[in-house]
């Protein structure tokens, strides 16, 4: 296998060990916490993108998401950073999570092309690239990385270690499920690739901290890329 295959290979799908087993009622328990909080997430997500750009509002509800996930996150039981094989050892993921993500960054580069010759798309994307031409830009890059944490601790954390079966296909419905709520195409769209790639080194590191860095990653380049993209 090439370097690369192998490097894809170790960062998505050779399964480190770990023993993160919970009884059946610390199961239990973490369903409930995480049904309840998906619920009011996707409520929230989807209050704060119907604010009108620039509104001191926006930044209050997306801090309001933010604490939403990271609550029921941290209620639903205990969280891992996780470990990845790197050379002859297992290491925290770092490196790798954040090159896929700018790999992803590129696909939509890519895709962001395609979609600005697409009224339908480039106004559905248009929407949400609308907070950053009129918010501040800062508070902005802050906020959506505050957001990429909070989301990978909730639906990588919480959720996925609350579903015993299939958890990489359940938390990326869940994911695009609660993206939905937003009302915005291509958010969900955007919500089913990252939601698999995320979910992948979910399973293959057991932890949270190369969802993390990935979905952070992509998040702030899209900010900061797309806007010149799509006009």
């Amino acid at each position: 296998m090439s370097p690369v295959g192998t490097w894809l290979r170790r960062a998505l799908w050779d399964v480190v060990p770990r023993d993160h087993r919970q009884t059946a009622a610390a199961l239990r328990r973490r369903q409930v916490v995480t049904i309840a909080f998906v619920v009011l997430g996707a409520l929230v997500l989807g209050f704060s993108l119907r604010i009108d750009p620039g509104s001191g509002w926006f930044y209050v509800s997306t801090a309001a998401l933010a604490g939403v996930w990271t609550v029921g996150a941290f209620a639903s039981g205990p969280l891992h950073l996780g470990r990845i094989a790197w050379r002859d050892r297992l290491s925290r993921p770092v490196v790798t999570p954040v090159l896929l993500g700018a790999a992803i960054v590129a696909v939509f580069v890519v895709g962001g092309l395609v979609i600005r010759e697409i009224p339908f798309l480039q106004r559905q994307v248009s929407s949400v690239l609308d907070y950053a031409d009129q918010g501040s830009l800062p508070l902005l890059v802050l906020i959506t990385a505050v957001n990429g944490i909070a989301e990978e601790l909730f639906f990588r954390g919480a959720a996925y270690a609350a579903i015993p079966h299939r958890p990489v296909l359940w938390t990326t419905i869940a994911y695009v499920v609660a993206t939905a709520a937003t009302g915005n195409v291509m958010l969900a769209f955007a919500a089913i690739l990252l939601g698999v790639v995320v979910g992948l080194e979910r399973r293959a590191s057991g932890g949270i901290l190369a969802p993390i860095l990935t979905h952070c990653t992509w998040s702030v380049s899209m900010l900061l890329v797309l806007p010149p993209i799509i006009g």
